[in-house]
């Protein structure tokens, strides 16, 4: 059964440590220090970071506690819910990670499916609520090979509309055009704003996401470099994600592509095309319902 009693996983076990990452963001540590059977608490407090345990041996339970935005889009809401997503490196060895909620435990990654091609798991929570990710060590005569190793992200609705790759997440919503409010706040508020045409689509039926090809006409933001230009005077080109089941198709004319960053990948947002983008912005702008000024041609 999936579900087990978290009372019981801990009776079964002698010791409890406590351990606190210096940077609050990431943990990188051994089993060879810890105590036969101990669990070892972990407390990290950042949107983003990762997890490295070599040679896993007994347990560790990292609490995720993020420094939550006090305000949801400027509204003065406190968030509805926050989504974790956790990426498995390719080499996870050693170990199972369970998500821990009211006392009960949930298998969330099995060592088994860890060792084919490594996805993404996401799982919602509300800010209330007491969640931690408990990683459970496997038997192995030989744990010198083993290295437990993920990255993990939080995001909450102050980032607008985040579609993120999970089958294990209620989509709905994910794939309807954003209406105008949702278009004015995403080139506010994105990680990366860029206008530009589609090359080409691609699927990746295993992961259900689609590849967006982007030539950039202009980059108005970007978080980091997601765009790069090819050549010395080349257009900068870069691909976008999206889930596959939205069935988007290539097709001509000029969009604004907005989005965020999910594990160092671009995902779409809002993507309205440029001349609906700019009849939107300018009737708000003439209305003083703009959230924010943004450069026009």
């Amino acid at each position: 059964m999936p579900l087990v009693l978290w009372a019981l996983c801990l009776g079964v076990l002698d010791t409890v440590l406590c351990s606190y990452s210096e940077d609050q963001c990431s943990w990188r540590g051994s089993g060879l220090s810890q105590e036969s059977g101990s669990v070892e608490q972990i407390s990290l407090h950042c949107a983003e970071g990762s997890l490295e345990w070599l040679y896993p041996t007994g347990a560790l339970r990292l609490s995720l506690s993020p420094r939550l935005p006090t305000g949801t889009a400027g509204k003065g809401k406190s968030p509805r819910q926050v989504t974790t997503c956790i990426k498995p490196s390719s080499t996870f060895r050693g170990a199972q990670i369970y998500l821990e909620r009211d006392g009960i435990l949930e298998l969330l990654l099995s060592e088994a499916d860890a060792s084919l091609r490594p996805r993404v798991r996401c799982f919602n929570w509300l800010p209330k609520e007491k969640v931690a990710l408990f990683l459970q060590s496997t038997l192995h005569q030989d744990i010198s090979r083993r290295i437990a190793a993920f990255r993990y992200e939080l995001r909450g609705d102050w980032n607008s509309r985040l579609s993120l790759p999970s089958s294990n997440l209620s989509m709905e919503g994910a794939c309807r055009p954003c209406n105008d409010t949702e278009i004015l706040m995403a080139i506010c508020t994105s990680d990366f704003v860029v206008r530009g045409n589609i090359r080409s689509v691609s699927n990746d039926i295993e992961l259900q996401e689609s590849i967006i090809s982007v030539s950039a006409t202009r980059i108005h933001r970007q978080k980091f470099t997601l765009f790069q230009p090819i050549g010395k005077y080349g257009k900068s080109t870069g691909n976008i994600h999206t889930l596959l089941r939205c069935g988007v198709k290539p097709g001509p004319g000029s969009f604004l592509f907005t989005g965020w960053l999910h594990f160092g990948e671009a995902w779409l947002s809002c993507a309205p095309r440029y001349k609906d983008f700019r009849r939107i912005y300018e009737d708000a702008h003439q209305a003083h319902e703009n959230p924010c000024e943004f450069p026009l041609d």
